[in-house]
């Protein structure tokens, strides 16, 4: 290990100080608090993702030995963990939008130690959003639960959400934003659904970056948000945004961009990078929305690519940045960043050890939604280390996928006495060459 890592301290502590503070302020929903406080709940529910454990009992067989009591104390502050069942029955009368202070800890945090410094572009932060769905059934259901009805008539309850990141197009890493939930009352269409959660996820990231002293926000969406109502909800709440927009889905503005075209007003050019690919771009500032908004003026950006192999890319986005010869290409790699929503987060949630899908808990309030805020935030700790922990890097030096890491750190966590996160990572990355750690023999 070289010297200037060795100077520098793990991050995992303060981001886990961050979150358990943020858990200390929120009020105990129990009438009599028992030996078990809610704090210590919730930071043994972030432990339990963060470890990777596969389903709340694995959890459960663990917590009672000796050295996972003692670990859970040192490295997460827990001085008494729950069972299983104490566990969704104390987070089940959580209020779910309480967690949104732990996130915003996390990012003020982040933004304090100059870790999203690197992830300005265009003037600010990228924020893609998307709908996700971890939960359905055809016999467990709550109040929360959304209902769709199959060909065959039956009944499948399930739990869906927005979720948002803040991403780059340079950087494989995001920082999760909270989740927010699509409920019953959102309607039975999906555009009413989405939309209508969209507008409560907007002020919720909006609590967690306030548009004084905070760069400016820029909205990356798919087409489901390309409507006038929607563009209004961003422009009041300070956004900026960058929507894919299809042509079945905006005849107006398409007929006007063609219009400006045939006119000679829009502007356009081409050219092939040192990889021999040809990108091109298409362009028109102040194009009315649709016939409902007239007054509401988008710029258009029309964008093709063709490779080497002849393999070709199209997409037309909407967005309230000026366009240019300068400003059309980063608007462009802005709104492919969205996938990174998809790929990055929804697929390392489900595939690379977190067991998204898995149903953790499912209960009869809001037992679920608070389980899914918690899995993120242990993904947004993750993340963040990913990114900016010189300690948490060099232990994922040694492994080839990040599975092979959280199996290792579980091994760690449940059979030797770790005393700090520091001593933790070091015994991974320099394979316990110059680290000890005391092997539990109880």
């Amino acid at each position: 290990m070289n010297d200037a890592l060795g100077k520098k301290a793990p991050m995992t502590r303060e981001l886990l100080q961050a979150i358990r503070g943020s858990f200390e302020q929120i009020k105990d929903p129990r009438c009599r608090p028992g030996s078990i406080s809610l704090a210590d709940a919730l930071m043994s529910a972030v432990a339990m993702f963060a470890l990777k454990f596969p389903s709340l009992l694995k959890f459960d067989e663990h917590r009672n030995e000796a050295v996972i009591r003692a670990n859970l104390r040192a490295l997460y502050g827990v001085e008494h963990a729950p069972c299983d069942s104490q566990m969704r029955e104390l987070l089940d009368g959580v209020d779910a939008e309480l967690l949104t202070g732990a996130f915003a800890e996390v990012h003020r945090y982040l933004r304090q130690e100059g870790l999203l410094q690197d992830y300005r572009f265009l003037g600010g932060y990228l924020v893609s959003m998307d709908g996700t769905e971890p939960f359905e059934s055809a016999k467990i259901h709550c109040a929360q639960c959304c209902e769709r009805t199959l060909k065959n008539g039956e009944v499948r309850y399930y739990h869906q959400g927005l979720t948002a990141a803040i991403v780059h197009p340079a950087h494989r890493q995001v920082f999760a934003l909270p989740a927010e939930p699509i409920v019953r009352q959102d309607g039975k269409q999906k555009n009413d659904c989405e939309r209508n959660a969209l507008k409560r996820l907007l002020k919720k990231v909006r609590m967690i970056y306030p548009p004084q002293g905070a760069p400016k926000l820029i909205a990356v969406l798919d087409g489901l948000y390309g409507d006038g109502e929607t563009l209004k909800s961003l422009k009041a709440l300070g956004f900026s945004y960058i929507i894919v927009v299809k042509e079945g889905d905006h005849t107006a503005l398409f007929e006007a961009v063609q219009a400006a075209f045939r006119a000679g007003k829009t502007e356009e050019f081409e050219y092939q990078d040192a990889q021999g690919v040809l990108h091109g771009f298409r362009y028109l500032n102040g194009v009315p929305l649709n016939q409902s908004h007239p007054d509401l003026l988008v710029n258009y950006l029309d964008y093709w690519e063709i490779g080497k192999d002849g393999k070709e890319y199209h997409c037309i986005w909407i967005t309230d940045i000026p366009l240019s010869r300068e400003t059309v290409e980063p608007v462009m790699r802005g709104g492919r960043a969205r996938w990174k929503i998809e790929n990055e987060t929804f697929n390392t949630l489900k595939n690379q050890g977190y067991a998204f899908e898995h149903n953790y808990g499912h209960g009869q309030k809001s037992l679920a939604t608070v389980l899914m805020q918690l899995m993120l935030l242990a993904f947004l700790v993750d993340q963040a280390q990913e990114h900016g922990c010189a300690w948490f890097k060099a232990a994922r030096q040694r492994f080839r996928s990040r599975t092979s890491l959280w199996e290792c750190l579980r091994a760690l966590f449940c059979y030797y006495l770790v005393e700090s996160w520091e001593v933790l990572w070091r015994a991974i990355a320099e394979r316990f060459k110059t680290v000890a750690i005391e092997l539990n023999t109880s």
